[in-house]
C-alpha cells in the first residue's frame, strides 16, 4: 500500500502501511512465472517493495507507481521504509493468530525479509528514480497499453471500509487501460477471513464494462483466508488469447 491517508477500517492497524515485499513474495502472491517476469510490468501501488529492484537487477522491466512518491516522496518513503517494516512486523506479532506461518517461518523471519526488501527499495529508488513514478488511482500518468502486466497488491479489497465500490471499479478499469492483464491480491479485507463482500457484484459490473475477471487460487496464504487473486483482462484480449 502506498496511501498515507488515515484508514478507520483496518482492524486497529492505523494508517495504511507503506510496506516492503520481496520478489519471492510477489512470485507467490501473483503466481508469477519466469515468462511473466520477462514482460513489461507496472506495480501499483509499489509502496516500498523490493520487487522492482530485484526484477530490474535480473534484466527485467518494472515500473512502480504510488501516491507516496509525489514530490520528494520516494526519498521520504526510502527514509522510513525500514521503520515501516518494523511497524508492520509489530502488527503481525500482535495479531499472530491471524496469520499462517508457512511462507514466513515466524515473526522474526517476516521482520528480516521485509527489512531487507525495504533496504533494496531505498537503494534502487535512489539510484533509478525514473522507475518510481508518482500517481494516484483512479487516474495514473501512463499511456494506453504501455505495459503487459499490472500487479496490484494490498490496496484494493484490503481497505473496503475506506475505498468505496466505485473506486474499486474505476481503479481496475484504469489499470487495464495501461496494461493488457491485471492481477490483484489479496481479495480479503484486513481484519477479515472472508473475501470482499461485493466481489461478485463488482465482477458482474466489470463484465458490463468489457472486463473479464476470474478468481484464481495461489500457493500463498499469509493472512488467514487470503489465498486467491483476481485476474482481469479486457474482453477483447481474452477473446484473442482463447
Amino acid at each position: 500500500m502506498g496511501d498515507s491517508t488515515s484508514a478507520s477500517g483496518t482492524g486497529g492497524f492505523g494508517e495504511i502501511l507503506v510496506s516492503s515485499r520481496s520478489l519471492d513474495e510477489y512470485r507467490a502472491m501473483f503466481a508469477l512465472s519466469e515468462q511473466d517476469l520477462r514482460r513489461r510490468i507496472l506495480d501499483c501501488p509499489g509502496s516500498a517493495a523490493g520487487f522492482t529492484a530485484e526484477v530490474c537487477a535480473r534484466g527485467g522491466d518494472v515500473t512502480a507507481c504510488d501516491v507516496a512518491y509525489f514530490g520528494d516522496g520516494s526519498a521520504k518513503v526510502a527514509a522510513t521504509a525500514v521503520a515501516e517494516a518494523e511497524r508492520g512486523n509489530d502488527f503481525v506479532r500482535a495479531h499472530a493468530q491471524d496469520y499462517r506461518w508457512e511462507f514466513f517461518a515466524d515473526p522474526d523471519a517476516h521482520r528480516r525479509a521485509r527489512s531487507e526488501s525495504a533496504r533494496q527499495f531505498a537503494a534502487h529508488s535512489g539510484s533509478h528514480p525514473q522507475r518510481y513514478v508518482p500517481g494516484r488511482l483512479p487516474q495514473l500518468p501512463f499511456a494506453d497499453n504501455s505495459v503487459d502486466l499490472v500487479l496490484s497488491s494490498h490496496l484494493l479489497f484490503c481497505y473496503a471500509d475506506d475505498l468505496d465500490p466505485e473506486f474499486h471499479r474505476r481503479a481496475i478499469i484504469e489499470l487495464l487501460r495501461i496494461g493488457t492483464e491485471l492481477r490483484v491480491f489479496p481479495l480479503v479485507p484486513i481484519g477479515s477471513r472472508t473475501p470482499y463482500q461485493r466481489l461478485r457484484a463488482l465482477i458482474s459490473e466489470l463484465a458490463d464494462d468489457g472486463v473479464d475477471c476470474r478468481v484464481v487460487d495461489v500457493d500463498y496464504e499469509f493472512q488467514v483466508g487470503a489465498a486467491q487473486m483476481l485476474m482481469c483482462r479486457r474482453a477483447r484480449e481474452s477473446a484473442t488469447r482463447s
